[in-house]
Parts: structure tokens; sequence; C-alpha cells
């Protein structure tokens, strides 16, 4: 298949990034990468997803990774996974002599292993300079239920369905098979129900998820729903109010440098520096501004604020607040300075177990077996699931649709992809937001 081809494929069928910001799969495929990343890390702790869907459906990952290298003319294709990923290294393992051009990079277990950049420079030495894309440095990278879809999308099939995992306090934490627009409730009662009636719940992972209510809805870029109790680090920390953090921020820190030490991107070299943020804040923003440039690239992983800081601050907020003013304003840094040799780099890299113990979730790491028998009745299906343009509606209200059937287009001429009932049902509902459907 030649490469327009799979690439208005994947537009028409929906396929998009399974997780971040949902990037729509077409638009990464390049001819001028030479190198496709599928990426098994697993970014954050209890997620599962996609070392599941590699073990499950080997061949299938494979045969998609295959025709996007025949489609684009890479050199190869490199499945980056964590190397105590076991029985997902022994699948992979069986099938791989059958595919030319694809191997393995086995990661240490380190956070964020899965952040794009930061997995670019680990598997392949590169790095992509502060703003660019990862087609800057020839590489394309994919998540692996994101080639599962493309897998589909080839065989004839759309994206309707999303796995996602269910775990923390539940009586039977697993992994769903589930149509997109099932509600969070709902994927709870699957996982046998809360084990804590006062617990909250995290869409995607611990550090960089959000909070939701059992009324959200499942969209293409859902990883996770998390049950933790209200007293757990992660949940009090996503409650923080933004001004009382610059206030402790004014009147705590003490400059220990230790946030920008153990940053993961100025791990790699980046001039993210969160403790000059935190200086200039305390000073009341009369301090030398150009140190707020580079920390426009923070890629908000969280670490600063969970895991470095002995006072218990959070520079990624104070930074996150910057980002959004910066953007308000349309502001883009000056060219900032990249260090290619930070000392001690590999001694700087944070252990997911430790990391997961300092979140109190080790409780919570045990299996979430996969399972593909949910159903529903009903499903909200947002018309915004990915980055870009929102799809446009092309049913109305009343009108009969099939699981698999076109309901939205993507937008002419922006960044956007097709949406497909993920039921069988009645449109019952139709908004500039969503389209709800009911058996």
């Amino acid at each position: 298949m030649k490469l327009t081809e799979i690439k208005d494929l994947l537009r028409e069928c929906g396929v998009v990034g399974a997780g971040g910001a949902g990037f729509p799969s077409y638009a990464k495929l390049n001819e001028t990468a030479d190198t496709i990343l599928l990426n098994c890390a697993e970014c954050e702790p209890l997620l599962k997803v996609h070392r599941q869907v590699l073990e499950h459906y080997t061949t299938e990952v494979l045969e998609a990774l295959s025709e996007m290298l025949r489609a684009t003319g890479a050199k190869q294709a490199i499945i980056a996974i964590k190397e105590h990923y076991h029985s997902t290294l022994k699948a992979l393992e069986a099938e791989l002599p059958d595919y030319e051009g694809i191997s393995v990079c086995k990661l240490a277990s380190v956070y964020p292993a899965g952040d794009e950049i930061i997995l670019i420079k680990e598997v392949t030495g590169r790095l992509v300079e502060p703003g660019q894309l990862p087609i800057s440095v020839g590489v394309t990278v994919c998540n692996v239920e994101s080639v599962y879809n493309v897998w589909r999308a080839l065989h004839g099939g759309v994206v309707t369905d999303k796995f996602v995992t269910v775990a923390g306090e539940v009586k039977q934490p697993k992994t769903l098979y589930v149509p997109l627009g099932t509600t969070v409730a709902e994927l709870i009662a699957a996982a046998g129900g809360v084990t804590d009636e006062s617990a909250e719940l995290v869409s995607g992972g611990p550090m960089m998820g959000r909070l939701v209510s059992p009324h959200d809805v499942v969209t293409k870029t859902t990883n996770a729903i998390l049950v933790l109790p209200k007293n757990n680090p992660v949940i009090m920390n996503k409650h923080l109010n933004p001004k009382v953090n610059l206030k402790r921020t004014m009147s705590v820190c003490c400059q220990c440098e230790s946030c920008t030490e153990l940053c993961s991107r100025h791990v790699i070299g980046y001039p993210v520096t969160p403790h000059l943020v935190m200086r200039d804040l305390s000073n009341g923003g009369k301090g030398d501004l150009k140190v707020l440039d580079g920390s426009l690239f923070c890629s908000g992983c969280g670490l600063c604020e969970t895991y470095s800081c002995p006072q218990g601050l959070s520079p990624r907020a104070m930074i996150a607040e910057l980002k959004n003013a910066a953007r308000a304003k349309n502001y883009k840094p000056t060219e900032v300075p990249v260090d290619r040799n930070v000392a001690n780099a590999d001694l700087k890299k944070i252990s997911v177990s430790r990391l997961t113990a300092r979140l109190g979730l080790t409780k919570y790491d045990v299996p979430a077996p996969m399972t593909e028998d949910f159903t529903t009745k009903k499903v909200k299906l947002m018309l915004s699931q990915h980055l870009g343009a929102p799809s446009v509606p092309v049913v109305k209200v009343g009108e009969q649709v099939t699981k698999g059937q076109l309901i939205a287009i993507a937008k002419e001429g922006a960044l956007s992809v097709n949406l497909h009932a993920s039921i069988d049902g009645v449109v019952d509902a139709l908004t500039d937001r969503y389209i709800r459907i009911k058996t």
C-alpha cells in the first residue's frame, strides 16, 4: 500500500494516538523517517494496556509495523519495551524472526521512559531539539494500541473500542475492551465496584492523569481509570490550589535545586530549570525572566512535585500556570541552549518501583487480566477525541445506526479524523460536543 493510501485509510478509520494528546496517526507517517519506534514503555505506574495488547496481539502489531515500514520507506522499526515485561517479551521472541527490519530495545524500569523525547534519546541516541517534533531527527513514535488499530484499519476495521485498565480501590482490577463513550461508572462496576466509598477517580496515570467523575466517558486516549483514596498523595496533589502553591513557594522554597537535578527533561539536556522558576516566583517575578523560556519545554511529568522536592512544593504546577499564560499571549520562547553532556545523567533516573512506593501505590500494582466481553446500552461519543479539529456530525437525532457506521467526518482541511458509532442503536442526542447513542 502506498503512503498516501494508508494515510487516507487511517484518517477515514479514525486512528489516533491511543494515549496522550491523541495525535492523528495519519499525520505521523512520513517518508522522511528512517526509524519507527513502537512505544511499549507504559510511562506511568499501574498502566498495563500496551504491554497486554502487544502480548495478546503480537502478530497483528508486527504485521502493521511491517506495512508501515513499507509505506514510509523507513529502514527499521524498533520496539522499545521495559526489560521486566517478561511475558510480552516472550511473545515477541516467538514471532520476531518472521519480520525483517524489526528489532527490540529493552529499557530500564525508570520514569518517564515513555516520554517520546526521552524514548528517542534512549533508543537512538538522537536528541530532539526543544520545540521540534520527532520527525526532525528522522523518527516516528507510535504506541502499541495505535498500531493495533492500524492493523484493524488495514483489514477493514474502524476505531470503535478502547482498552482501559481499571485499578486501585476496586474488587477486581482488570483491563477492559469497551465501546468508546462508555461511562467511568460502568467501568468501575465491571471491575467489581469500589472498595473505598470515599475514593476519587483519575483518568490516565497517577502522575499526569486528571481527576474525573463517574459520569465522564471513555475516549480514544483513555488508558486507565484509577480509583484512589482521597488521602492518597496522588489525589491530594491534584487538588492543590495554584494560589496556595504560589504562596507556599514564596514562603518555603529553599533553592535546594533537587527539582532541577532530577527533572527528566533537564537530565537529557533540555534547559528546564524548575528551581530558577521557583526563585523568580519567590521574588515576585522580579528575577531573570529568561529562565522561564527553557521551562516552557517542561513535559509536565510531575517528578519535581511528587518525588524530588523535600518540602512538598509544586514546581510543575507553577510552570503549568506560566505555560498557560504564555499560550494565552501566543508567546514563543527565544532560542534556548541544550546541554548534550549532562553529568551523571544515568544516576539521576528514577526507578518506577521507588516512585510507586513514594506515591503510596505499591499495593495497587497487581495483575489486571484482559477481558473483551464488556457490553453497554448507551454511549456518549465526544466529537473532539484527538489533537486537532473536532469531527463534524453527519447523523441526526432519531437516526438508527450500527456499530462501525460513520457518524462524524473529519473536518475538511484540518488535522482531524472520522468518528464511528461504537454500538448499535438510535442517536438520542446531538450537540456541538457529543453524539449520544442508545440501544
